[in-house]
């Protein structure tokens, strides 16, 4: 209960900030596991900039590196980025959109493309 009370009180000035233009560092790790089986971590590290889109859209562009670490294996640090988009349907719904790289560091491998779409309802 205390816990969840520092973090509320701690996350509370990020919840009222203002969306704000301009740039940006993201720092972000996915890792993976297969069953119990952990299978290796990439780790992004990107400057971006963000901005809105007329009224009810804002997107995001970000490049830079990620640190590729299969488990067992050696890691790999290879060029990475993404740009998305979002947009306020109405108040309480929203449309996102992202796609994303990643390039190899082997010339015998092709890069890697994403992609991501989905809604969001706040109530």
């Amino acid at each position: 209960m205390i816990k969840s009370a520092i973090a509320l009180a701690a996350a509370a000035p990020l919840m009222a900030a203002p969306a704000l233009a301009g740039p940006y560092v993201n720092v972000e790790t996915n890792a993976g596991w297969t069953g119990g089986d952990y299978t290796g971590a990439t780790t992004d590290l990107h400057v971006g900039y963000e901005g809105p889109v007329g009224e009810s859209a804002a997107y995001y562009v970000q490049v830079g590196a990620s640190v590729v670490s299969p488990d067992g294996g050696d890691s790999d640090t290879v060029p990475s980025g993404k740009a998305g988009l979002t947009v306020a349907a109405t108040d309480a719904l929203g449309v996102y959109g992202e796609i994303s790289f990643i390039g190899s560091g082997d010339a015998d491998v092709d890069r890697g493309y994403g992609g991501k779409l989905g809604v969001k309802y706040s109530f």
